[in-house]
């Protein structure tokens, strides 16, 4: 068999591997096509972060623990969550969400946005101490965003784009604020500034328990179909190297020197490949 021809099989493969892991192929689901009439434009910044594979699932593994110090939207997961045995369902339905609104057409956008709405609507309760909670709360949700998107941008700019100016920085927030403001979310980012600055604000809402640091060990140790092992492990460790040292020590999660530079090697490496993979540049 020619070079090439090799070279084209096995770009099919692993493009075919990856999709498994985030989409249900077993019962027909697709990828989400790329649409000229999204709500962003090709190759603006959101599109891009976006677009690259091993950035995001760094930065969901990190943006995952952030999430669940919130006691709010901790207790909203143990409440109404199938997350213990449907980790995977869970990731790839957030997976979907995310394809779905930054690339998908438009209305298929809102029309997502408007299904999690629906959902947020019929999830409240209460937390151990009597404190009421919902999913609909704004600050919550603020929270929830700026974690994804502090993740998935310090991610990308580690691995991919570190000379990434400061004006495509501030046009990721910005673009990505209009899911979240569509999401009920507020206070919400325009720039990096502004994220800096609600994070910070946002950090006195958060708690360690207990509770928090069984998730963190589930979503580190989560198996999804069709990932190698090794290669979550290696996920992981580069998720808990990127997080804020105060949101490791509430979790009780270590970052060991030996292990941090040759994770950090393998996941360059892995995002090299399957840029080469998926033609991205």
């Amino acid at each position: 068999m020619p070079q090439a021809d090799l070279s084209e099989k096995l770009r099919q493969r692993l493009v075919g591997r990856v999709r498994a892991v985030f989409h249900d192929v077993e019962g027909g689901e697709q990828s989400v096509p790329p649409s000229d009439e999204a709500l962003f434009e090709r190759d603006s910044p959101i599109r891009l972060v976006h677009a690259d594979v091993v950035s995001m699932m760094v930065g969901g593994i990190r943006s995952l623990l952030l999430q669940m110090l919130h006691p709010h939207a901790l207790q909203g997961v143990l409440d109404h969550s199938n997350f213990r045995s449907d980790m995977h369902g869970r990731l790839r339905r957030t997976a979907r969400f995310i394809a779905t609104t930054t690339f998908g057409h438009r209305d298929e956008a809102m029309s997502a946005i408007e299904r999690v709405n629906r959902i947020h609507a019929q999830v409240d309760g209460t937390l151990p101490d009597g404190t009421p909670y919902s999913a609909r709360d704004a600050r919550t949700l603020a929270w929830v965003h700026v974690a994804e998107a502090s993740s998935f941008l310090a991610a990308y700019v580690r691995y991919v784009r570190p000379d990434m100016p400061n004006h495509a920085k501030d046009e990721y927030y910005r673009q990505f604020a209009v899911i979240a403001k569509a999401l009920g979310a507020d206070p919400v980012p325009l720039d990096q500034s502004e994220a800096e600055a609600i994070f910070r604000e946002l950090r006195h809402d958060l708690a360690a328990s207990p509770q928090a640091r069984e998730i963190a060990e589930l979503v580190l140790n989560q198996r999804p179909e069709g990932a190698p092992p090794a290669v979550q492990s290696i996920l992981g460790s580069e998720a808990v190297a990127l997080l804020p040292p105060f949101a490791r020590s509430m979790l009780g999660l270590d970052r060991s020197g030996l292990i941090a530079l040759p994770a950090r090697a393998a996941t360059w490496g892995m995002g090299k490949t399957l840029r080469w993979a998926f033609r991205q540049n």
